[in-house]
This record gives structure tokens, C-alpha cells and sequence, in this order.
């Protein structure tokens, strides 16, 4: 009960007038996660493994967990990952000195990776049609 009242007061607070065009945001609030510390880590050849991921981020900190996002139905990696530190600091140092570095041929795109729990949507802005003239249609 009290989530619900949490999430109307977000969507009341988050819906504002932005230059004359009213912006619509829907929050939906999740859980606080366990571990801040977790890294997405995109552009993955297919050759890498959990293995070798590991291998190249623990010299950052003591790294919890890897794990490589595979496809259900070909079996092969999808070329993304996560990455889990025990501290908050090791995995932004990681993050800093590793994003845009090279992996097996490839430049890794890092950032902090964001909680979903499933089932649940994220934050998703909506604009609201304006009827803005200057707009063509063809």
C-alpha cells in the first residue's frame, strides 16, 4: 500500500510543463538494489568468455560476478555482459579506465548498469502531441 503511494505522488511530482510543452514522465518505482557496483560492458567479440571478462576487470578490484548475456535460441553470446564488483569505487575506476579499450579486437562500451526487476517497466518519457504547425506531414 505504501508503494502505491509512493509511485502516485512520482507520477504527480514528475509530470511538468518543459518550454511551453508538457513533458510526461511515468515512474515506476523498483526495489533499492543490493549491488551499486555493476558494470554493463557492450560490444563483446564472440570469442570472449566469462573466463577472460574477469580476467581483464580484476585488476580493478575484486569482481563478485560476470556473467555474458547469451541468445536463447542460437546459443551464441550477444555481445554484452555484466559485470559485478564488490565496491562501488573499483567498479567507476573500471569503468573509466576500461570504456573504449579494446577486448579481443573489439572497443568495450562500459556504463553502470541499471537495475530492472522483471515484469516491471522503466522509466519511459512521454511527450504529449502538441499540434506543433511547423511540423509537415507528407
Amino acid at each position: 500500500m505504501m508503494k502505491n503511494s509512493l509511485v502516485s505522488i512520482a507520477r504527480r511530482a514528475l509530470t511538468t510543463t518543459v518550454n511551453s510543452t508538457a513533458l510526461n514522465l511515468r515512474c515506476y518505482c523498483s526495489p533499492p538494489s543490493s549491488s551499486k557496483a555493476k558494470l554493463f560492458v557492450g560490444g563483446l567479440s564472440w570469442s570472449v568468455d566469462e573466463k577472460s571478462l574477469q580476467d581483464a576487470f580484476s585488476s580493478f578490484g575484486e569482481v563478485t560476478e560476470v556473467k555474458i548475456i547469451y541468445d536463447r535460441d542460437t546459443g551464441r553470446p550477444r555481445g554484452f555482459g555484466f559485470v559485478h564488483f564488490s565496491k562501488e569505487e573499483d567498479a567507476a575506476s573500471a569503468k573509466d579506465a576500461m570504456d573504449g579499450k579494446a577486448l579481443s579486437g573489439r572497443p568495450l562500451r562500459i556504463s553502470l548498469a541499471l537495475e530492472r526487476v522483471r515484469g516491471e517497466p522503466v522509466v519511459v518519457p512521454r511527450l504529449r502531441n502538441t499540434g506543433d504547425s511547423s511540423r509537415r506531414d507528407a
